[in-house]
Formats: structure tokens, C-alpha cells, sequence
């Protein structure tokens, strides 16, 4: 499956932000989909997940109450919906696709990645 993620951009703090990741060349519904992001010099952050199902998200403790995870499993997509930003939340931000049975917060768990798209949230 080939992903692909947009909406990046420049934001105030206090503001919000809507990435998209848009699915091709597989059976999306078969996959656990996940947001993950990176900033120089550290490493790979989940952020979050959506099972298969559309039906259960799960977030990291440093967005959870501030983003939302969401699917169209007949529009091959998943949406990040982020409110509430911070400085700290500034990074490139990936969408991913597992095909393990249960959701996982690695990202060795995650065998095919979008080109990710940066968020910068200025104060």
C-alpha cells in the first residue's frame, strides 16, 4: 500500500491543523493505521492510532483530549484533526499502515510509511 500525507503547514499556537493521509494500492481496511512524528535529532514519536475498524483511536498522553484520529475506509483515508497546538508540537508528522493483528505504538510495527508532512507551530 502506498501512502501519502498532506496538510502541513504553518501554525499559531492555540490554533489548529488538519493532516490527511490518503491510501493507494491496497486493501486499506486490512491495515491499522497510525501518526507518528519526528523532529531533528530524535526519535520517531507515536502520536497515534485507529484500528481497523474505524471504531477504536488511541492516543499518546502528550495529544490526548487535543487530537483526533479518524477513518473513511471507503475514501482510503485517515485524517489527524489537531487542536490546541503547541510549539512542542512542531515536527514531521507521518502516517503509517500495520498489518499486525493488534494496534502497536512502534514504529517497526508499521511496514509502509507516508513521505510525512511538516507542521510548524509558532508562538
Amino acid at each position: 500500500v502506498q501512502l501519502q500525507a498532506f496538510g502541513g503547514g504553518l501554525v499559531q499556537a492555540g490554533g489548529s491543523q488538519t493532516l490527511s493521509c490518503v491510501a493507494s494500492g491496497g486493501n486499506f481496511r486490512m491495515y491499522n493505521m497510525g501518526w507518528f512524528r519526528q523532529t531533528p535529532g530524535k526519535e520517531r514519536e507515536w502520536v497515534g492510532a485507529v484500528s481497523r475498524s474505524e471504531t477504536r483511536s488511541y492516543y499518546a498522553d502528550s495529544v490526548r483530549g487535543r487530537f483526533t484520529i479518524s477513518r473513511d475506509n471507503a475514501k482510503n483515508t485517515m485524517t489527524l484533526q489537531m487542536n490546541s497546538l503547541k510549539p512542542e508540537d512542531t515536527a514531521v508528522y507521518y502516517c503509517a499502515a500495520s498489518s499486525n493483528l493488534i494496534t502497536s505504538t512502534t514504529p517497526a510495527s508499521y511496514a509502509y510509511w507516508g513521505q510525512g508532512t511538516l507542521v510548524t507551530v509558532s508562538s
